[in-house]
């Protein structure tokens, strides 16, 4: 048995640090940027709805080239793309924030979102690669909190910046982070390559225009006005979905071969992911909105009303491991989703007259089962992945639970404006966020049944030393 030398301890006491911080930041930018285009748009003189630009030209740039992630890290090694990712990231915040007009804001936010696409899928394969699997929940557990704080706090940090100092910090504030994370990442992230390494062009070609072609639809369903150019999109991006799945299947070196779905814990990783964050990912967007549209509320009265949902999944953390260690995979996924599921549903009974403080302890609450699931369901996701699958399969997650996130939204949205339009709300628009949570909530629920194809031995190479 060889001994763990003095620097590999302290790499993995660092690397999920250094891999908490690169999420952080993308969550962050994610979301901090909505509650400040009003403002930005005043100054850029724009109209506040031409704005939205800003926001689909980072989510395009990371579908196109999140796929690439894996291959990347392959040829020139883990270190260099990830500080190369962080050093891109941070130099398009800089660009963002000293930004004349809407062009050069677009065009910075797609520097900002090729560093974004590689920093953490790259950060993540590091850790995957670097710890054993029984130590991997551990590690990955410390390293996904930020995915659950950054969209919560996102909204918040960014309506105080921008009433008190100005939307240029919520830029700024990133580079300090990204000079820590180069720092950190020059002396501690370890440089993993392949020898093994052929890039298949043409599948990265096809399956970025799937992913380009699907996260447009994404982001025209959130504001349609005619349905058929959005379903044309939608159904295009499925087609090259199959065209992709015909290329991989005439073998070569496909970017994501499929035999990784020959993998049970990685398919329904895969599938449980996107189904479950339909119900998931629409919340952070839906309360704030209801707090603010149906009840007359502030940007930061909503911010505050959903910020216990942060400090909660911190709680959720320290317990996820006692939990699957108990309970397995497959009844931990299954339950919690059912519980999920149920806490959406709960959101839908206050009615207009009912004080806003009711929605803090069902909003912390659904934290701390948030927390457990994310963990959950990304690390029983690459369970049982070859050395050889770990950069494709990682990849593969990233691109996924990006769509699913971007499913969830418009999923989330689209059910609201149907219900808005419906004769059920007669005219209360509170009305029809209750019906939206009512709907997702149920389908939340259902999708827990995905982990029943989870066998209960599922993850046992996951559970944690003991001590």
């Amino acid at each position: 048995m060889t001994e763990t030398s003095p620097q590999q301890i302290s790499v993995k006491k660092i690397l999920p640090l250094i891999l908490a911080t690169a999420i952080f930041m993308q969550m962050l930018d994610s979301t901090i940027l909505n509650t400040s285009l009003p403002s930005i748009a005043k100054d850029l003189h724009e109209s506040p709805l031409n704005m939205q630009n800003a926001i689909i030209s980072y989510v395009l740039t990371l579908a196109v080239f999140m796929p690439a992630s894996g291959f990347l890290a392959d040829r020139f090694g883990t270190k260099k793309v990830f500080i190369f990712s962080l050093v891109l990231f941070s130099l398009g915040s800089l660009f963002c924030s000293m930004s004349q007009n809407l062009t050069h804001l677009v065009i910075s936010r797609v520097i900002q979102g090729v560093g974004g696409s590689l920093m953490t899928p790259v950060g993540k394969l590091a850790l995957i690669k670097t710890f054993d699997k029984n130590e991997l929940l551990k590690a990955m557990n410390f390293a996904i909190i930020p995915a659950l704080i950054g969209p919560v706090l996102g909204p918040l940090v960014g309506g105080y910046m921008v009433d008190y100092l100005s939307w240029h910090w919520i830029f700024l504030i990133n580079i300090p982070i990204g000079v820590l994370g180069i720092i950190l990442g020059l002396k501690y992230m370890p440089n993993y390559k392949s020898t093994d390494v052929d890039f298949d062009l043409k599948g990265f070609l096809i399956f970025a225009a799937a992913s380009l072609l699907l996260s447009i639809s994404l982001e025209l369903f959130g504001d349609m006005q005619n349905i058929s150019p959005v379903l044309f999109v939608f159904i295009l991006g499925f087609l090259f979905l199959y065209y992709y799945y015909k290329h991989a299947r005439r073998g070569g070196n496909p970017i994501f071969p499929l035999d990784l779905f020959q993998v049970r814990t990685f398919r329904v990783g895969i599938v449980g992911n996107l189904a479950t964050r339909l119900g998931i990912s629409s919340v952070p967007l839906l309360l704030p909105l209801m707090i603010q549209i149906a009840y007359k509320q502030s940007a930061v009265t909503s911010g505050w009303i959903i910020a216990p949902m942060a400090l909660t999944a911190i709680f959720g953390k320290s317990s996820v491991i006692k939990i699957l260690d108990k309970y397995g995979y497959r009844q931990t996924l299954m339950v919690n989703t059912f519980i999920i599921g149920t806490l959406i549903c709960l959101l839908a009974i206050p009615d207009i007259h009912t004080n806003l403080y009711w929605f803090v302890p069902i909003i912390a609450i659904l934290g701390f089962f948030n927390s457990i699931q994310f963990t959950s369901m990304n690390t029983i996701s690459i369970a049982d992945l070859r050395n050889f699958q770990t950069s494709s399969g990682n990849s593969l997650i990233s691109v996924n639970q990006q769509l699913a996130i971007g499913f969830g939204i418009a999923f989330g949205l689209i059910v609201l404006k149907l219900f808005e339009n419906s004769s059920l709300i007669e005219g209360e628009i509170h009305n029809a966020f209750r019906y939206t949570f009512l709907t997702v909530g149920i389908l939340t629920i259902i999708s827990g049944f995905v982990f029943r194809r989870l066998h209960i031995s599922d993850g046992k190479n996951m559970k944690s030393k003991e001590g």
